[in-house]
């Protein structure tokens, strides 16, 4: 009889034990499921593309680099909503590597140089902002993401635009209208033009932002008076370019766009 009392025993604690393995199996699915309808939930549609271009010699007297660069680079390319979307979605160099030369020439890192630092810039855009914009199709790679702002620089040609309409970097200061004029005739939408203000009454021509909807089609930047207050992806919340001070520029206030130190 004590025998069989054992088994039998035995035989409830297995069960008990597959049971609560079951129970736990299937706590986790819907947590799995949970997560994911969260994850959603907590994602902000995002509406707009903000391709953004700062001129390097305006960065680097803010943050006190050397620049070679005579030609507006890239920032980088932004969803209007949302930032750091993923954290585990992890940027891999390797990914990219067929768009690297295109990278260090045309979105440069204007705070690290070298082989060995030069994807930190790359991989905050990504963590910051791409992980967000992959909720286009178009976009839900970490290739399509900075091969398609590579593409959207390209076929602005901003610093090409600029040139022809002869607002050039020089000692000469410009009307915020000037510069805003040009691109707006041009482009045939309201851009975002931001500057540094060193101090009170001077401001430096430091980024200009041009918008597209989610099918890449050029829209305005600036639609209501509270467009011209910075949004989160104006001021970058951590490093390589935690410092980057742009503000809007004042339209009253007469605009310097600085010429390479050393050069007319």
């Amino acid at each position: 009889m004590l025998l069989i009392y054992l088994a039998a025993k035995e035989n409830i604690i297995q069960e008990g034990w597959i049971m609560r393995s079951y129970t736990l199996v299937a706590l986790l699915c819907l947590g799995c499921g949970l997560g994911a309808a969260s994850y959603k939930l907590f994602v902000h549609e995002w509406n707009k593309l903000i391709l953004t271009h700062h001129w390097p010699q305006t960065f680097c007297t803010m943050e006190s680099c050397h620049t070679e660069f005579g030609y507006w680079t890239l920032h980088g390319l932004w969803p209007d909503k949302g930032d750091m979307c993923n954290s585990s979605w992890h940027f891999n160099a390797t990914l990219i590597e067929d768009l690297m030369p295109q990278m260090k020439k045309f979105w440069p890192d204007l705070l690290h140089s070298g082989p060995a630092t030069s994807t930190v810039f790359w991989k905050h855009e990504w963590i910051k902002h791409g992980t967000c914009a992959v909720q286009s199709e178009t976009l839900d790679t970490e290739h399509k993401y900075f091969s398609k702002a590579l593409e959207l620089y390209s076929k602005l040609d901003l610093d090409g635009t600029l040139k022809t309409h002869n607002i050039v970097p020089s000692e000469t200061y410009y009307m915020l209208d000037d510069i805003e004029g040009v691109i707006q005739s041009f482009y045939k939408v309201k851009p975002k033009i931001q500057c540094y203000h060193p101090k009170k009454g001077e401001q430096i021509l430091g980024q200009i932002e041009i918008c597209f909807n989610k099918e890449y089609t050029l829209m305005d930047c600036q639609t209501s008076e509270e467009d011209t207050i910075n949004h989160p992806n104006d001021i970058l919340s951590f490093q390589p370019y935690a410092n980057a001070g742009f503000i809007v520029c004042d339209r009253n206030i007469k605009v310097y766009y600085p010429p390479l130190k050393g050069k007319p």
